[in-house]
């Protein structure tokens, strides 16, 4: 898969950045990290890890400098059930090395918490809002959403999936799948059918936590790259019922009312 991803990126590479100035960029990023109370401070704490080795990495970089303008904006939060304000780090153009370094440093320094509930929906109004609002031009609007967990919390998450579609941005997910999940079929079909949405895509499962680093990568190359990987919740129409996407909320009623 890297090498392919490798010589794609090579020939990308060989399109002229025609006047990559201004606002102007190939991918509007935005990563909404899940830090629900689900997750313990330690998983948080890799999962963070995580996340700042992926920008720092090579393959990273080489994704970004592939591109047409050879640079993207990136922006970052946190998220459980509500975003978490202090969290927001706002957009930032990487085009260099010192660039992904420069915005990895700022996200490690960031003290690690947990919060209540999950509310998915919340997490993509707001990456959906910050991208409307931000100053940059994105070939290519993403919203990269990762969590444990189905949404439980504010409104139901298919229909503002369905507006930030609409509106032309893509999101992708990272189902982070440690412990049995709470959606049936697993939380990566949950995901597929019921969180992710627009062209090329998907959602990528992380089983044990000494993966993420990786998953995370492979992610963010797939998303500046403009590339999918194979599916990994095979769906055919009719061949079943799909998931319900109001799971959380039911559960967490059942639970409220025991």
């Amino acid at each position: 898969m890297l090498t392919t991803l490798a010589v794609l990126m090579g020939l990308s590479s060989l399109v002229p950045a025609a006047g990559a100035g201004g606002n102007e960029v190939d991918v509007t990023l935005v990563l909404a990290v899940d830090t629900s109370r689900s997750m313990d401070v330690e998983e948080i704490g890799i999962q963070r890890e995580g996340y700042v080795e992926a920008l720092k990495h090579k393959e990273f970089i080489d994704a970004v400098r592939s591109g047409l303008t050879g640079r993207i904006a990136i922006s970052y939060f946190e998220w459980a059930g509500y975003v978490v304000q202090e969290s927001v780090i706002d957009w930032q153009v990487i085009e260099t090395e010192a660039d992904a370094i420069a915005f990895a440093d700022k996200l490690d320094a960031r003290p690690i918490g947990t919060q209540r509930r999950t509310s998915i929906s919340t997490a993509i109004d707001q990456g959906a809002s910050m991208i409307t609002t931000g100053p940059f031009q994105g070939r290519r609007e993403v919203i990269d959403v990762s969590g444990d967990g189905p949404n439980n919390s504010g409104d139901p998450v298919t229909p503002v999936r369905d507006k930030a579609v609409a509106s032309g941005m893509i999101i992708n997910g990272l189902a982070i799948m440690l412990r049995p999940s709470d959606a049936p079929g697993g939380l990566d079909k949950y995901y597929a059918d019921c969180v992710i949405g627009g062209p090329g895509a998907f959602v990528l499962p992380v089983h044990k936590i000494e993966d993420f680093a990786i998953a995370v990568r492979r992610k963010l190359v797939l998303e500046i790259s403009g590339l999918s990987p194979p599916p990994t919740v095979e769906r055919v129409a009719g061949a079943g019922p799909l998931t319900d996407c109001l799971i959380g909320e039911k559960q967490w009623r059942d639970m409220f009312y025991r």
